[in-house]
């Protein structure tokens, strides 16, 4: 017999690109994911995935429990929220996706004050990489430009992008006049999906410059980036919620402030599949209240000062 669980289970396996990757997912470790798989294959008499180095590829009757477990669990997650409706409360199961760095400083602390707000709901929080929506989700932390224009989002912040560097790299190797000019300098580079991540692209007064700079260390973690910015190795772009606090310190100097760089305003996007259930909207709501005032625009305690540039 098929439970609720293993519809939930197999429903985060099918989207996975292998059992290690849904054991992330799930929070188990490599070997319990593939050995309660193997138990699911055993009680439904069918092998539902193919799994090998390569990864995991589900066989005719996996792909058939799959849209049938996405439609099943969809169906008990809004018979949940119906019930707890009645009850005037909020319950069921609610799936938060959102980017790393920012994830781990913004929306985990939140998820945190969520559960403790709603206990009767079970919260699943993926952190991911990834720039647009790759499996089922109730609610999706985005930043910067949607590629799909057939994403309906909401609003949530402002986050500008700005290009900072150590007074002591500024000092060492002097402050760029004009975007041209960071050609002669050592660019610290953020490597992201499949953009074109060393093309800066400004603007001031109504006109666009692109500049194609040469990196002299890149990265897919913005992290790894700021310690190299912190240490003094060159210049980087980063969104305003990741290096104010450092801007406010003094630790960085924001370098050409009157030529903008495209925003990467923070965004909700609902899950289509569940619409905006009962605790959806709930935690749509926690998130709106937490980020009507920024973090990062409040200034620290004593200052009036605006953030310095240079």
């Amino acid at each position: 017999m098929i439970t609720s669980e293993d519809l939930r289970f197999f429903s985060v396996v099918a989207g996975a690109d292998s059992v290690a990757a849904a054991a992330r997912q799930l929070g188990v470790t490599p070997s319990a994911a593939g050995q309660r798989l193997a138990a699911l294959e055993r009680r439904v008499g069918v092998r539902l995935a193919d799994r090998d180095r390569r990864g995991l590829r589900l066989t005719d009757e996996g792909r058939l429990l799959a849209d049938r477990a996405a439609a099943l669990v969809a169906e008990l997650d809004d018979l949940d929220d119906a019930l707890a409706a009645r009850r005037e409360d909020v319950g069921g199961h609610l799936h938060v996706v959102a980017p790393l760095g920012f994830g781990r400083r913004h929306v985990a602390p939140l998820a945190a004050r969520f559960r403790e707000r709603y206990p009767a709901v079970t919260l699943d929080l993926t952190l991911t990489a990834a720039r647009e929506p790759e499996a089922a989700y109730d609610l999706w932390v985005h930043i910067g430009e949607l590629r799909d224009t057939a994403l309906v989002g909401r609003r949530l912040a402002p986050n500008d992008r700005w290009l900072v560097a150590a007074p002591s790299y500024l000092d060492t190797a002097g402050v760029p006049a004009r975007p041209a000019d960071l050609a002669a300098h050592a660019c610290l580079v953020l490597r992201e999906n499949d953009e074109d991540a060393s093309l800066w692209r400004f603007s001031r007064g109504g006109r666009e410059e692109a500049v194609r700079v040469t990196p002299a260390l890149a990265s897919n973690d913005g992290e790894a980036l700021r310690t190299w910015a912190l240490d003094g190795l060159g210049l980087m772009v980063r969104s305003e919620w990741h290096v104010a606090d450092d801007v406010h310190a003094g630790r960085l100097v924001r370098v050409l402030p009157d030529h903008a760089l495209p925003p990467a305003d923070v965004t909700a996007l609902l899950g289509s599949r569940r619409g905006r259930t009962a605790r959806t909207q709930a935690f749509l709501d926690l998130l709106l209240d937490a980020l009507r005032l920024p973090p990062w625009r409040r200034p620290p305690a004593g200052a009036d000062a605006p953030l310095g540039t240079t």
